[in-house]
């Protein structure tokens, strides 16, 4: 259906349809224009809740990374992140596409429909000036054929009238004709511009007006049409995103998945297990008469032997943070050194329980003082357990050993460089390079010097551990005699010369660090562990560089050799093997190739 056809005499309803068409596509551009603020402050929004969660810069994210929900959650905020991004790419594109592109149609649309109406009130104006001038033609000639009547009556009369003179007859008579013949000239101009007129309003009315009817039809569809396609742009934004959307939350789900309860739980042992042992049953203290304690030291040990061989399961350790409350105040007045005296004389081991405890009361404060000062303590983290300092400084040789690659490859690059401008003088003086090979070579260094550094105090601390066989074959130990369990006591209760504390010793070579093989010997005490049972076996190895052994706890192999592993690498580069039942000892892991065994106790599947 055609607007200049069937509505030909609706110019005003048209005028008001068009301009309600422009207003509503503006009000769809407003509507689009907030959509776009909204999607804006929306993705702001959830940058900022990305980046007020995301760990700080510390110690403690460096904690929070070991475990498998803080890196999800970390992965969590980041995949938000990119979320948020495609809400801003969202934004971008409706206005870009949609409040861009329909602003500046609307602007011609404005344009192009002032101008078909500027038309079509030209139009009208013409057939309104026509019939004005028809009306008047067709006035004059109506008063023209009046005036020809009166005139002729007029002529009538006076010739009927005999007392009338014959000129005035005449008169009357030429009057009368004048007037008809104006009628009659009234007549055609009325005839001729009627003629007319029907021309232009036939005209104006079947082309004029229909050709401007038609562009305002033909520029109303294209405005609906325009609106149409900006609809569905509005959805096709939405739907663009949707697969970069759907990988963000196919990130989040995956990160979700990749948390593993077990293996955090496992990371809290790794992270707070200080290498201490629980302690063991409070053995009774005898403060009877003082004639007793006159008994000689042979009765009172072979007294208390009995007592040991009942508790031998046990090490007589205390608790940190029990308080004796019920002290007697006969304690204070007994001097101190006859105290000490009687504990050195006659019993030894209750002095041991005492440094023990005043050992590990001084620790639990040293963790007290690190849990308030995080990231503060010496240099070789001595007011750490000994587990977590030996952790602590594997790592800092980790670091230390990253940087001194670092600076070998630059190094090697600039050598390189050097060789290159020697054999090609044109391209750089060769001398240039040697402040830098210089400076490089410093830096190696000093950062090989603080390596050993290292490396002597983690030797000193894995020295001083004992070894992971040593928990499971303890209470085996100590069903031996009472004075074995009294040397292995002495051994247990030493002081470090900074006064920290020394776990227990035992005879079974220390892991040692990485470049030093274990060496050093254990104290004449700690012999008495020597029958201890033997280790079992976890795997073969097979020797791929010969190894010549030299220092003492490594042994000599050939290439090629097979061997039995008992003791796989603890990250000090050391693999304790065994050729026969009396020869044992470490080698370098990287000169032999290990196969453990998947069903050996303890041991892991390397693939």
């Amino acid at each position: 259906m055609s607007w200049g056809t069937e509505l030909w005499d609706q110019f005003d309803n048209l005028e008001k349809h068009t301009q309600w068409g422009i207003e509503f596509a503006e009000k769809y551009t407003k509507f689009v224009k907030e959509r776009s603020e909204i999607e804006i402050n929306y993705a702001k929004q959830i940058r900022n809740l990305s980046k007020k969660y995301q760990p700080k810069k510390n110690s403690r994210e460096e904690e929070e990374s070991k475990y498998t929900f803080c890196r999800a959650f970390l992965v969590t905020l980041n995949e938000l992140n990119d979320y948020a991004g495609q809400h801003e790419v969202i934004a971008e594109n409706l206005t870009s596409q949609i409040i861009t592109e329909l602003a500046r149609y609307l602007q011609e649309l404005k344009t192009e429909r002032k101008s078909h109406f500027h038309d079509g009130r030209k139009a009208q104006q013409q057939i309104e000036s026509s019939w004005k001038q028809l009306e008047s033609c067709k006035r004059r000639f109506e008063r023209d054929c009046k005036e020809a009547d009166r005139a002729q009556q007029y002529f009538e009369k006076m010739d009927a009238d005999i007392n009338v003179t014959k000129a005035d007859v005449e008169k009357a008579r030429q009057q009368a004709q004048m007037r008809h013949q104006m009628a009659s000239d009234s007549k055609s101009d009325y005839s001729a511009y009627l003629q007319k007129f029907n021309q232009e309003q036939n005209e104006h009315y079947y082309t004029v007006i229909p050709n401007i009817f038609q562009k305002l039809q033909d520029m109303e569809e294209k405005r609906i049409e325009r609106l149409g396609v900006c609809m569905k742009t509005f959805a096709d934004v939405d739907r663009q995103v949707l697969p970069i959307v759907g990988k963000c939350l196919d990130g989040m789900t995956k990160a979700a998945e990749s948390i593993e309860p077990k293996t955090d739980s496992n990371q809290v042992v790794e992270s707070y297990k200080s290498g201490f042992e629980a302690p063991g049953d409070v053995e009774f203290e005898d403060y009877g008469q003082a004639m007793k304690r006159t008994v000689s030291e042979t009765s009172l040990s072979n007294s208390r032997e009995g007592k040991d061989k009942s508790t031998s399961k046990s090490k007589g350790k205390l608790w940190p943070f029990i308080k004796n409350k019920n002290k007697s105040p006969k304690q204070h007045k007994e001097p101190l050194s006859h105290r000490l005296n009687d504990f050195m004389t006659s019993k030894p081991k209750m002095l041991r329980t005492l440094r023990r405890g005043l050992s590990l009361k001084l620790i639990t404060l040293n963790s007290h003082i690190r849990s308030l000062f995080e990231g503060s303590g010496p240099e070789d983290f001595s007011h750490l357990p000994p587990e977590q300092r030996r952790k602590k400084l594997q790592g800092k040789i980790d670091e230390l050993n990253k940087d001194i690659q670092k600076e070998m490859d630059q190094r090697d690059a600039l050598t390189k460089m050097k060789d290159v401008y020697i054999k090609n003088p044109q391209m750089g003086d060769p001398t240039s390079v040697d402040p830098r090979l210089t400076e490089i070579g410093q830096t190696i260094e000093k950062l090989q010097s603080e390596v050993q550094k290292f490396e002597g105090w983690l030797a000193e601390v894995e020295e001083r551990m004992p070894s992971k066989s040593d928990t499971h074959r303890r209470s085996g130990l100590y069903e031996t005699q009472n004075s074995t369990a009294v040397s292995n006591n002495c051994a247990q209760n030493r002081e470090s010369p900074d006064g920290s504390y020394t776990e227990e010793q035992n005879s079974e070579t220390q892991v040692k660090a990485t470049i030093n093989p274990p060496t050093t010997s254990t104290p004449d005490i700690d012999d008495e562990f020597d029958d201890e049972e033997t280790l079992p076996t976890i795997g073969t190895c097979k020797a791929l560089y010969p190894f010549e052994g030299h220092n003492e706890g490594t042994i000599a192999v050939a290439e090629g050799e097979l061997l039995f592993v008992i003791e796989e690498d603890k990250g000090d580069g050391w693999t304790r093997v065994r050729r026969s039942e009396d020869d044992e000892g470490y080698v370098p892991t990287s000169y032999i190739e290990v196969i453990l065994e998947t069903n050996a106790k303890g041991a892991m599947t390397y693939i």
